[in-house]
């Protein structure tokens, strides 16, 4: 049963058609890995799952519910995509992390706000703050942070921002994991303390797709692969079928090339 199908999906700025048709599927706790090449169109998928980008045509289904259809004027009001994007969770490139707040706070200020809207808020104020930062401290402490709660992101490294950032991402516990090439910004030192975190969440069956340009651990850590290439799905499969016997030349070309370098 799936937890996600995207049909159809299309996206352009300009005269410049960035996806062409993308349709794929992702089944509940399984690891996606997307790969391609720069400008293939992989982080603009990601933004459009996410709704920082509208798609121009095309349906995303979460759960077996319709969240957008291009078609449906409904489903395209801003008011209904910002309740559609707690669907999932995305872990930037570059961290985003708020500079002025502790790394506790960063990882529980989405779920503060949400309580907000809460009809008990007020009558259990100072319980629900804590039990958020409770929360907020046993997923720090599921990426290894549990002795920076009150540092601030500038005191940390570029590895530990990282994780704070994939600890803040499943506080609102989202139906799908999102990384948009999350070592990307790393020095080679710092990569393999994110990796190991993520290959963590695929242990414990965390549904996730990763964009990613580490070749070796989307061999080793995906359910399936994509490649993409000029803003099409080009080709997937399993790992093995991917990197092991891949069917179109382009991938092929694709491949070889990584292997190369």
């Amino acid at each position: 049963m799936p937890v996600l199908e995207v049909k159809d999906i299309e996206k352009s700025f300009g005269t410049l058609q960035v996806l062409k048709k993308i349709d794929f599927s992702l089944e509940k706790g399984e690891t996606l890995a997307i790969i391609g090449s720069s400008g293939s169109g992989k982080t603009t998928l990601l933004r459009c799952l996410n709704f920082l980008e509208r798609p121009d045509r095309g349906k995303i289904i979460v759960n077996h519910e319709v969240i957008f259809d291009a078609a449906d004027p409904v489903t395209r009001r801003d008011s209904e995509l910002r309740k559609k994007r707690l669907h999932f969770g995305l872990v930037f490139q570059n961290f985003n992390l708020f500079p002025q707040y502790t790394v506790l706070k960063n990882v529980t200020l989405a779920l503060e706000l949400l309580a907000r809207e809460r009809p008990d808020y007020k009558q259990r104020k100072k319980a629900i703050l804590e039990e958020i930062r409770e929360k907020g401290r046993n997923l720090l402490a599921q990426v290894g942070l549990s002795d920076k709660l009150d540092y601030y992101p500038h005191m940390i490294s570029g590895g530990q921002q990282q994780r704070v950032a994939i600890a803040r991402a499943l506080a609102l516990e989202p139906d799908i994991l999102c990384f948009d090439e999350p070592t990307s910004a790393l020095d080679p030192e710092l990569t393999g303390e994110v990796l190991k975190v993520i290959r963590n969440l695929a242990e414990r069956h965390t549904t996730m797709i990763i964009v990613t340009h580490e070749m070796d651990f989307a061999r080793d850590v995906a359910d399936r692969v994509i490649f993409m290439d000029g803003g099409v799905i080009v080709e997937q499969g399993s790992p093995e079928e991917v990197f092991g016997n891949p069917r179109e030349e382009r991938t092929k070309q694709f491949l070889a090339r990584y292997k190369g370098n």
